[in-house]
Order: structure tokens, then sequence, then C-alpha cells
């Protein structure tokens, strides 16, 4: 496990929480010229959101799903080389050989894929009188671990209930990740029980950077998202980066990640 403070360069990160709507060209296009605003203010890394190509729930993941490489990925792969960064992006539903995923897609400053993370644990919850949801449904769950190398840190990817599972957390520490980043789509009543719990609990248990980046809320949506994209440092300072209605007008927000002592 790397020690606290160790090999890791200060820099720039950006968190977009996108306002996803039901025109998948629409989001793309957004989400590529937020990209280009955060890279124009120096960041480094940028991650989107969970889904931020399509709306979230299983009657949509059929619909919206694509291959990767596919269309929402190749301009990824564009935004990421024309800024000469890393963009972890958030992720979309993938088709491949006849099983769909959630799938995060992440690119290098000369547009290459670097990595491609799978949703490994499927959101199946049952909260009587509250909500109920069955990623299994549709989705099939990955089985990899993923991380990337940046000239800042090591990086270590998850998606959304992936947080909840402390032992990949720990494997990434194990493995030298000093960030780990998960796009995410918390809920009303998932939100504000266990959101920063979770970061909290992943950052001060195996000493790195915690970040998730959520979709928007939007109250008229069929899921809604608690928003509230964030970053911990391994010392349990907090920096909540976004208000508790983002409804389109705050969107992007930056962060100085710089060494721990």
């Amino acid at each position: 496990m790397a020690l606290p403070g160790s090999a890791m360069a200060t820099f720039r990160l950006a968190l977009i929480q996108l306002q996803v709507s039901p025109i998948k060209a629409d989001n793309v296009t957004r989400a590529c010229s937020l990209v280009r605003e955060a890279a124009k203010q120096g960041v480094k890394i940028v991650s989107l959101p969970e889904c931020f190509n399509s709306p979230y729930g299983t009657k949509y993941f059929p619909e919206y799903a694509e291959k990767i490489p596919g269309e929402s990925t190749q301009k990824l792969s564009e935004v990421a080389k024309d800024c000469g960064i890393y963009l972890i992006g958030g992720s979309i539903p993938e088709e491949d050989a006849g099983k769909l995923y959630n799938t995060c897609a992440v690119f290098g400053p000369d547009g290459t894929l670097l990595v491609k993370h799978r949703k490994i644990h499927l959101f199946d919850i049952d909260v009587p009188g509250k909500i109920t949801f069955q990623e299994s449904k549709t989705l099939s769950p990955g089985d990899s671990f993923s991380t990337f190398d940046t000239p800042y840190c090591r990086v270590g990817l998850g998606i959304c209930y992936d947080i909840r599972f402390a032992e990949l957390a720990q494997i990434y520490a194990q493995r030298g990740c000093q960030l780990l980043v998960y796009p995410g789509a918390f809920n009303l009543t998932t939100g504000p029980a266990h959101w920063e719990l979770l970061q909290r609990s992943r950052a001060v248990d195996n000493q790195v950077y915690v970040a998730t980046a959520s979709p928007a809320r939007d109250d008229k949506a069929s899921y809604v998202a608690w928003g509230h994209s964030t970053v911990v440092n391994p010392c349990l300072r907090f920096f909540p980066l976004w208000l508790v209605r983002e409804m389109g007008r705050k969107n992007l927000e930056i962060l100085n990640i710089t060494k721990h002592q």
C-alpha cells in the first residue's frame, strides 16, 4: 500500500454533475462542452457521472446501450485528446455479446482507451414504501478490478453500488491507488442515509482520496438522483462540491488535489 503522501503530485480534478435528458446526443454534447470548460481551468482529471448519456432505469438500458468503442465513447476519446486530459467517462449502458453492462470507459490525454470498468455489484434494492430497483433484471455484473496510472497518482474505479463493498477499495489501496473515483447515482432514500458516510469510510479506512460524480437532481425523472458530487480526503476533510438541488444551474466544480501530510 502506498504510504499517505507518497508519490502524489498536486493536480486539479473536476466532477461534472450533469442533468441527464432523454436525448442521448444532447447529453453527450453537453458533457463534452463541460469537459472543455474544465480543461480551460487547468483541470487534469475529469469525471462524468453514472449513466451520463442515458436516463437511469432498467427500461432505458436496452434502448440506450451501445458498443465500446461506440458513438458516445468516440466523442469522449476525441474531447480527451483535444483537451489533453484524463477523462473518466462516468458510465453508459454497454452492449457486448448479447449482454448489457453498466460501464465506465477511461481515456488518456492522447485519446486512448486506458481501461473499461464494468460495475461489479449490481444495484438490487427493496426498501418498502420508498424504493424498489433491480439492475440485475437487465444488466450483467463485471468481474474485474480497474485501475489506471497518471503522472499524479494511480486511480481505482468503481461505479455507484461498488462503493458499498469495502474490500474493493482495500484491494485498490493495496495496489497503490491514492484516488478512488465512483461515478454514482444514489437516490433520495439511500443518498441522505449513506452517500457521505460511505465516502468517508472508504477514505479513512484506506487513507486515500475518494471522489463521487453524480447526475444532477431532476425531480421529474423516473429515478431521482441525490446529487451532491463530492471529494473526501484521507483526513476526512469533506469537500461538498454541490448544493442540494442542482437543476442545471451549477454543474461543474473544480478541486485542487494536493499531496496530503
